[in-house]
């Protein structure tokens, strides 16, 4: 569990240090279970970027999941602030429950799609959904997500 936060500061850290637009704020997330999580976004060329989501989510089957998400993402702009994004990417977790009965760590591939809107001062509000389809723990098998996002831009 260390070397996974050093990881998580290590990818943080080379973010920030980036010229590329840079986001932190906060998900809510609702669907087979419900949570929250911190969400970083950091610029990757001109019209993609990578999310890293760190969240606490509860499931009544299962109990409580730990997980850190990564998604790489393709941007389009509509007009203006407003965008639309897809992407793939992976999960890692880890279930801290007594429900569970094939195992407490977690891992699953996940797409994404959603609409952003980038206000003119440095906030941005997002809505997005999240299927997954988990490969390992407890929760294998198909699962989803619809979130909401606000992060401060920087």
């Amino acid at each position: 569990m260390k070397k996974f936060f050093i990881v998580l500061i290590a990818v943080v850290a080379f973010g920030f240090t980036s010229n590329a637009q840079n986001a932190i704020g906060v998900r809510g997330v609702f669907g087979n279970g419900s949570g929250a999580e911190v969400s970083y976004q950091t610029a990757m060329g001109s019209a993609n970027r990578l999310e890293l989501d760190l969240g606490w989510h509860n499931f009544e089957k299962w109990g409580s999941y730990i997980n850190l998400t990564g998604i790489y993402q393709w941007n389009f702009n509509i007009t203006g602030g407003l965008g639309w994004y897809a992407g793939i990417g992976a999960n890692v977790g880890m279930f801290t429950g007594n429900k569970v009965e094939n195992g407490n760590i977690g891992l699953g591939f996940d797409a994404q799609i959603g609409i952003e809107y980038n206000f003119d001062f440095p906030l941005q509000i997002s809505l997005d959904f999240r299927p997954q389809w988990d490969v390992l723990g407890a929760a294998s098998g198909f699962g989803y997500g619809l979130a909401l996002g606000l992060r401060y831009r920087f």
